[in-house]
């Protein structure tokens, strides 16, 4: 059975690939070499599966170049995404920064202001104390005129009754008696319009006490106004900058009060208004107006604060994020990745003073930046240093070129941040800043 089984398969072989020979001829002899229906099949399945291959192959590679395509096209469109998200958080920043300096220039108006209209109520309070005074002179000469002509009458009468009894006894009045009588009349008449004149002058003196105190109120609602404006501006300037020190984990008291120590014994930049040379203490506006200049001195320290603490970028040409602080092949990333052009620029993040500029095992061409508060800043992998050692930098120069130098696998930025040499996540800052700016 299985010999007729292969003998039917090796017929059906025969039909469907006889038997080929395949002469060879030469000048002295000819040959032919005989190819059977095996040997046939055998070359035929094996130009099949070759074909085959070569169809599966050519599509995987034109999926490949389709999918790679894709991504790179995606990339592209993230990246300029992203170029267009940074570029408008720069116009926002700016646009915040334009209203800052303009919000600080119109507290400066306001403060003038404040002061000239303080000035103002100081001397009418002045002016208001002087007619009181004025008043109260006035009502006691009043007081004393009228004493003085009762007193005038009451002698008058007494004169009268005097004179009016001398004809009853039968003598003539005599010419000095009728000079008394008019004198006295005289000094009556006298009395009489100076207390008109004194009671006109009280009353003027009182309507003008209410005039000035109607000013006084209408200054003091306007200067609990204007305090209300800048209590509000100074409140909504100064709860961002709270905020982004709290969320990169850092101490504003503490930085706050460190930089204070920067200056003279007087506090700070800005002392507290003083408005009574006899050691008195302030009235409610004054209390006001030092409470805005607390705050002022707070946002004022804190501007300080933002060039010595690295909130900036260290790239601000187009780039884009590679690796992210954390574990990474089973080893700890200290910092954050930005890949960008060849020679792209990087500036400081901070104002400090420059402690390594030279090639570092790994890091390559590395520059270390040691700020205030114990912080320090490294950059790493760089094409070209642009500073030395000791050097002291501004938040925002130039100190070097993007490059691919050291442990790298292309060209891009290694930025580490340190905090008493422990390293902390970079985005921290950049994110806290970013929420603000």
């Amino acid at each position: 059975m299985k010999a007729g089984l292969r003998q039917r398969l090796h017929t059906a072989l025969e039909r469907a690939f006889p038997e080929q020979r395949i002469f060879l001829r030469s000048d002295a002899e000819t040959k032919f070499i005989r190819l059977s229906p095996a040997s046939q099949l055998v070359a035929w399945s094996g130009s099949a599966l070759f074909v085959a291959w070569a169809i599966v192959a050519t599509a995987i590679l034109l999926m490949d170049s389709i999918g790679s395509g894709s991504l790179r096209d995606q990339a592209e469109r993230e990246r300029t995404l992203y170029e267009n998200r940074l570029n408008s958080l720069s116009q926002e920043r700016d646009h915040r920064a334009a209203e800052a300096r303009a919000a600080q220039e119109r507290f400066n108006a306001a403060l003038t202001q404040i002061s000239e209209m303080q000035s103002e109520l100081l001397s009418s309070e002045d002016r208001r104390k002087e007619l009181e005074k004025g008043i109260d002179v006035i009502q006691a000469t009043l007081r004393r005129t009228m004493n003085e002509r009762d007193t005038a009458r009451e002698e008058a009468e007494t004169a009268l009754a005097r004179l009016d009894g001398a004809p009853a006894n039968g003598e003539v009045a005599s010419p000095d008696g009728d000079s008394a009588l008019d004198f006295l009349t005289a000094a009556l008449h006298s009395a009489a319009d100076e207390r008109d004149t004194m009671a006109m002058l009280a009353a003027e003196a009182k309507l003008t006490a209410q005039e000035v105190e109607l000013e006084r109120r209408l200054l003091e609602e306007r200067n609990n106004q204007i305090f209300t404006q800048l209590e509000d501006a100074v409140s909504v300037s100064l709860d961002p900058l709270d905020k982004m020190f709290s969320s990169a984990g850092l101490s504003a008291d503490s930085i706050l009060d460190t930089i204070r120590r920067g200056y003279s014994g007087q506090g700070g930049p800005l002392t507290p208004l003083k408005f009574s040379t006899k050691g008195q203490e302030p009235d409610p506006d004054g209390l006001r107006a030092n409470g805005i200049l607390q705050k002022l001195d707070r946002m004022n320290l804190y501007r300080i604060a933002l060039q010595k603490t690295p909130f900036a970028m260290p790239v601000k040409d187009s780039f884009r994020y590679t690796s992210g602080f954390g574990m990474r092949w089973g080893r700890m990333h200290n910092g954050t990745d930005f890949a960008g052009a060849h020679g792209t620029p990087i500036y400081s993040t901070a104002d400090g003073v420059v402690i390594h500029a030279d090639w570092l095992s790994g890091y390559g061409r590395l520059v270390k930046i040691q700020h205030e508060f114990g912080i320090e800043t490294r950059y790493a992998h760089l094409a070209k240093i642009r500073v030395k050692v000791g050097q002291r930098v501004s938040r925002g120069d130039r100190i070097g070129d993007m490059g691919n130098s050291g442990r790298s696998t292309g060209t891009h930025l290694h930025y580490e941040v340190r905090i008493g040499g422990k390293p902390v996540n970079p985005m921290t800052y950049i994110k806290a800043a970013r929420d603000v700016f």
